[in-house]
């Protein structure tokens, strides 16, 4: 019975035939997409070295979660009696019926924080990575906290002026977010695709599961891949904007020795400028600012060491398999991802 979601086991006679613990039964032509678009960025971490520690654990992750059946990886379970949370009409696609009526789907619905509303729980090790891990944000932060630890703030502090090239960056995050609204997105799901045009795979990891964790998938493996794939991106746009004779001018470095107390005080400042600002941000400028401080205070750098080393590489690890394993064929081939990917090249293009 190739190509059916949402059916109940005991309807399907080759299942019977094969045996109820045999994936081939139920497996689609989706499913199998997904593994050459999972097979596709293992090759491109591997073989073209985009990107490897996110784009081979997040293809790694696609492969596992589309082998049909895999409910002790990344499913979930309703009880039986369970109804529809309100302002759903019907259940996600591919959930199979139990003999007790319950409802179990080997994949994490996009809906499921209104489907735990509802009764239900997630099932497999990776579901409950997923809930706690990117449910609370704590994976996205623990990236931040390794990443700050890794950034260098001197030749910002040196000339503040560099302040402005990052800011130019944004034009990106808003031209995607006023072509997500136009094509119909809402504003949660424009924000969430717009800052694709930052160039920043953990804030958009971050803001996609505050705002539109139906998203996360699309949007966190645009986000890495784009980032990849700015050798490829960039070069036409810059042969096209300026001239041979412009870019080969030769910028001599121009940077002042940054004081050990500047370097102390720079991180403290922005968490307090920045929280006061939009005390919304404070939880990720908080994680990223700690690690810095961890990084550049003289008397951390064991510390520092390991956030930036073993401690971002182990978040990385669940960060990557578990986006990989959110994106399932029901809930991923349809045309809404693919309008993410199409209006998040447009924003790296800026």
């Amino acid at each position: 019975m190739f190509g059916i979601e949402g059916f109940a086991l005991a309807t399907v006679p080759l299942a019977n035939i094969m045996g109820l613990e045999s994936g081939f039964a139920f497996l689609t032509w989706q499913r199998v997409l997904m593994w050459v678009a999972g097979g596709v960025l293992i090759y491109l971490g591997i073989a073209k070295k985009w990107e490897p520690f996110l784009l081979v654990p997040i293809g790694f992750g696609i492969i596992l979660v589309n082998i049909p059946l895999g409910y002790h990886v990344m499913g979930f379970a309703m009880p039986p009696g369970a109804t529809l949370p309100p302002g759903m009409t019907e259940w996600p696609a591919g959930y199979q019926t139990l003999a007790d009526g319950t409802m179990r789907w080997d994949y994490l619905p996009p809906v499921w924080p209104d489907l735990i509303e509802a009764g239900g729980q997630p099932i497999g090790f990776l579901s409950i990575i997923f809930r706690y891990g990117f449910g609370w944000e704590l994976i996205p932060l623990f990236m931040f906290i390794g990443i700050g630890a890794m950034t260098d703030f001197g030749p910002l502090i040196a000339r503040p002026v560099y302040f402005l090239f990052g800011a130019a960056a944004q034009f990106g995050v808003y031209a995607a977010f006023f072509m997500a609204l136009g094509i119909g997105f809402d504003i949660p799901e424009a924000c969430s695709i717009g800052i694709i045009g930052g160039a920043d795979g953990p804030t958009t990891v971050y803001l996609t599961t505050m705002l539109a964790p139906w998203l996360l998938g699309a949007t966190a493996i645009a986000a890495y891949t784009y980032m990849a794939m700015v050798p490829l991106i960039q070069p036409p746009i810059i042969r096209a904007l300026t001239t041979k004779e412009e870019r080969k001018l030769y910028m001599a470095p121009r940077v002042r020795e940054v004081s050990k107390f500047e370097e102390i005080l720079f991180p403290l400042v922005v968490m307090l400028v920045v929280g006061l600002l939009v005390p919304e941000a404070l939880p990720i400028i908080g994680a990223f600012m700690m690690g810095n401080l961890l990084r550049v205070s003289g008397v951390t750098d064991r510390l520092g060491a390991t956030m930036s080393g073993s401690f971002v590489d182990i978040a990385t690890v669940f960060l990557g398999v578990c986006v990989g394993a959110y994106v399932a064929a029901p809930a991923f081939v349809r045309p809404e991802p693919l309008m993410v990917f199409g209006i998040g090249i447009l924003a790296f293009a800026f």
